[in-house]
């Protein structure tokens, strides 16, 4: 089935090729960035300013096809893409938590970005976990920060 989204804003970032964006297990994720929301949805960030941090939905605008294995930079084998966070995808979205930093507006300075400048911005939601912290699991990407940790990769 094929779906049509409509984007609700763009990202204003600092990245502007895919190799800028910091990657892998010791990656920082700190750069700050903009969510310019388009004006005609500004009513729906309404007490948002409540909310510490954001799950943002966005487009991998720049991928156009995918692939079912991916080899990610964490680890040196391949596993199922969707078992990663790969950018080639069947459906290309991308899911970011950022830090809401203030709003402006329209706009939201949020922190923690890894998009490219320009990323088309799906959906804006707000980062709740009723998960404890000791119920979930991080599956293959644990194997492999262990395997690094003691040197068998």
């Amino acid at each position: 089935m094929d779906v049509t989204m409509r984007s609700i804003g763009v990202m204003r970032t600092q990245f502007g090729a895919t190799g800028e964006i910091p990657k892998g297990p010791d990656a920082k994720h700190d750069a700050e960035g903009v969510i310019e929301l388009d004006a005609r949805f500004e009513a729906g960030l309404q007490d948002i300013e409540g909310f510490s941090h954001l799950y943002v939905l966005w487009l991998f605008h720049r991928v156009d096809d995918y692939d079912l294995v991916a080899w990610p930079p964490a680890d040196d084998r391949p596993h199922g893409v969707f078992a990663t966070r790969s950018p080639r995808r069947p459906s290309p979205i991308g899911l970011t938590v950022v830090q809401l930093v203030g709003r402006d507006g329209p706009r939201l300075h949020v922190r923690g970005v890894d998009m490219l400048d320009g990323t088309p911005v799906l959906d804006i939601k707000p980062y709740l976990s009723s998960i404890p912290e000791g119920d979930f699991t991080r599956g293959w990407l644990a194997e492999a920060e262990a395997r690094r940790r003691s040197g068998n990769r």
